[in-house]
């Protein structure tokens, strides 16, 4: 008899041991549990730790609550003032319903995914190319509100979406040089004429006192001859008196005169 109990409680100790190794459960730090009994919800999402569930009945679905990176593939379309592009960008997005991530979408990574690529399109088609290359953080945040307004029905939060590369055509880069060459240039004679101006603003007043004093004409001729003596040249310079010049020009006068 007593030989009898001692194996009836062996057998139950044994069938209790594998009932809860068959029921145990463990949901990761950042995992959360959701449990269908027999197709239908049950009960709330179990928190991270070990947890039980009915064997055959129960059905322990763990979902992923990390921030997911994931990157758009390139989408092509032609921008608001008709240019091609193709745009390519990521989304980082992370799970904040785990029951309605599983209940409400069939594939939430694979619906983010979708709806990232429509509009990132419909983005392309609304903006210009300046903005695409210049003003890429307000587009950030329209691809992000557009991105997360159905998402939230599927327990998905939108966290963050940036625009990574922007490709042009080969015409269109070598036509955007060309403008900026031509853009460099045109500033390099505004500032050669400036620097015109101002030397002869210069000129006009360095001659205006070089007219009240003669000898000051003189003594620059004398300086400028000095300047290209020191020079190892064959140039020959032979200073002309600006007081002969001047005598010859009275002399000239007198006759008309009389």
């Amino acid at each position: 008899m007593l030989q009898e109990l001692l194996t009836a409680a062996a057998a139950t100790g044994s069938a209790g041991l594998v009932y809860v190794a068959s029921a145990a459960r463990v949901v990761k730090q950042y995992e959360r549990g959701v449990v269908f009994r027999l197709g239908r919800l049950a009960g709330q999402v179990r928190p991270p730790g070990f947890t039980m569930v009915i064997p055959l009945v129960d059905r322990l679905h763990k979902v992923n609550m990390q921030i997911v990176t994931m990157p758009v593939p390139a989408q092509e379309g032609i921008t608001r003032d008709n240019v091609t592009v193709r745009v390519d960008a990521v989304v980082y997005f992370k799970v904040v319903d785990a029951a309605n991530a599983l209940v409400q979408v069939e594939d939430y990574k694979f619906a983010v995914s979708q709806m990232a690529q429509t509009s990132l399109r419909s983005i392309i088609g609304k903006s210009d190319l300046d903005d695409l290359l210049s003003d890429r953080e307000k587009l950030n945040q329209g691809l992000e509100l557009m991105i997360d307004s159905p998402a939230v029905g599927w327990g998905v939060q939108i966290d963050r979406v940036e625009i990574k590369d922007v490709s042009l055509p080969d015409t269109m880069k070598r036509s955007m040089a060309r403008q900026a060459e031509a853009d460099r240039e045109r500033r390099a004679r505004i500032i050669n004429a400036d620097a015109e101006l101002q030397a002869s603003k210069k000129l006009a007043e360095a001659a205006k006192e070089m007219s009240e004093q003669p000898a000051a004409l003189q003594l620059r001729l004398l300086q400028t001859v000095v300047a290209v003596a020191a020079e190892k040249n064959s140039t020959l310079v032979l200073p002309f008196p600006v007081e002969l010049l001047r005598f010859l020009e009275r002399a000239q006068e007198r006759p008309s005169g009389t």
